[in-house]
C-alpha cells in the first residue's frame, strides 16, 4: 500500500511527508518541554521547523532537475523516515544549516552536466560548500565532489580547477573581516573544529544500533544494485549519479570524523542514501517485495520512538 501509494507524485505525499517531519522535530524537543514558552522560542522553533521543509524541497529538486530517480515520491519518503529515525538530526541547528547549504552546492555541481556557465557554477559549488563548513566543519570534505565532477566531465581547463578555491578563499575572507568587526577575533566567528572523534560508545543504545544497522544493511543492499545499473542510464546523466555515490561516501566520512557523535551527523547521508534506495525500489519488479520493503523503512522508525 505504501509503496502504491508514493510510486507517483501526488499532494496527498507532500502531506505525509511533511506530518512525518513535524513528527521527527517534535520528539526532538521532548526535552525542551521545561524551557519558557516565549514569542522568541516559538520563533527558532518554526524557524528550523521550515528549514527541514526547505530542505526537503531542495531534495526534490535535485532530483527532479537532474532525473535521478523515476517521476515518484520514494525519495522525499525516504528523507523524511531517515529524519525520523534521528530525530536528533532536526535539533542540531549547525548541521541543520551545514546540511542546507551543502546541498545547494550539490544543486550546482550536479548542473554542471549542461556545459553552460561552468564557470559561475564552480564557483557557487565551492561558496556554498564553504559556508556549510562554518557551520560544521568536516562539511568542506565535500569539495572533493567538485573535483570528481571536473573529473567525470573531463575538464581540461586550468581555469576551472583553480575556480573552487576562490570559492572557498571569497568565505574565508568575508567570515574573517566579519569577525574582525563584529568580535575584534579574527577566528572566532568560524567555529575551526578539525577534531576527529574516535569515541563511538554514544551509539550504545538500541535506538542507535537499530537505526544504523537498518540504513547500513539497506543502504548497502541497494548501493550494489545501484553500481550495476549505472551503465543503463543516459551517459548526459551517468555522471549525476556517480556524483551521488560518491556523496553517499564522503557523508559516511564525515559522520566518522565527528568529533561528537550525536546522531545528527548522519544528515548528511539521507539525501544520497534517499536516491540510491529509491533507485533500487524501482528495479523492484515484485510488488508484494517492495511494499514489504519499503514498508520495514517506513515502520521501524515509528518503533524506535517507544524505545
Amino acid at each position: 500500500m505504501i509503496a502504491s501509494l508514493f510510486s507517483k507524485s501526488k499532494p496527498i505525499n507532500f502531506v505525509v511527508v511533511l506530518f512525518i517531519t513535524l513528527l521527527a522535530f517534535t520528539m526532538a524537543r521532548i526535552p525542551l518541554v521545561n524551557q519558557p514558552i516565549t514569542i522568541a522560542f516559538i520563533f527558532k522553533q518554526l524557524s528550523v521547523f521550515l528549514l527541514c521543509c526547505l530542505t526537503i524541497l531542495v531534495v526534490n529538486f535535485i532530483i527532479s532537475k537532474n532525473n535521478l530517480t523515476k517521476k515518484n515520491n520514494y525519495d522525499v519518503l525516504l528523507y523524511s523516515v531517515f529524519l525520523l529515525t534521528f530525530v536528533q538530526t532536526t535539533g542540531d541547528i549547525n548541521i541543520l544549516f551545514a546540511n542546507f547549504f551543502f546541498l545547494l552546492g550539490l544543486r550546482r555541481i550536479m548542473s554542471l552536466r549542461t556545459e553552460k556557465n561552468v564557470k559561475k557554477k564552480l564557483f557557487d559549488a565551492a561558496f556554498w560548500i564553504a559556508i556549510a563548513s562554518l557551520f560544521y566543519f568536516w562539511a568542506i570534505l565535500f569539495i572533493v565532489l567538485i573535483i570528481v565532477s571536473l573529473l567525470l566531465y573531463s575538464d581540461n581547463h586550468l581555469r576551472h580547477w583553480i575556480i573552487p578555491y576562490t570559492g572557498v578563499a571569497s568565505v574565508f575572507i568575508l567570515s574573517v573581516c566579519t569577525s574582525i568587526v563584529v568580535t575584534g577575533d579574527y577566528f572566532k566567528l568560524l567555529h575551526i573544529n578539525p577534531t576527529i572523534g574516535a569515541d563511538f560508545t554514544s551509539y550504545n543504545s538500541l535506538k542507535y544500533l537499530v537505526g544504523i544497522t537498518m540504513l547500513l544493511s539497506f543502504g548497502i543492499w541497494a548501493s550494489i544494485f545501484y553500481l550495476k545499473n549505472l551503465k543503463s542510464k543516459k551517459k548526459s546523466f551517468r555522471a549525476s549519479f556517480q556524483i551521488v555515490i560518491i556523496a553517499f561516501l564522503v557523508a559516511a566520512l564525515v559522520i566518522a570524523m565527528s568529533p561528537n557523535k550525536t546522531g545528527s551527523e548522519f544528515l548528511f547521508a539521507f539525501a544520497p542514501l534517499a536516491i540510491i534506495i529509491t533507485n533500487y525500489l524501482e528495479t523492484i519488479e515484485e510488488n508484494w517485495f517492495k511494499e514489504v520493503f519499503l514498508s520495514i523503512l517506513v515502520v521501524v522508525p515509528f518503533i524506535l520512538l517507544l524505545l
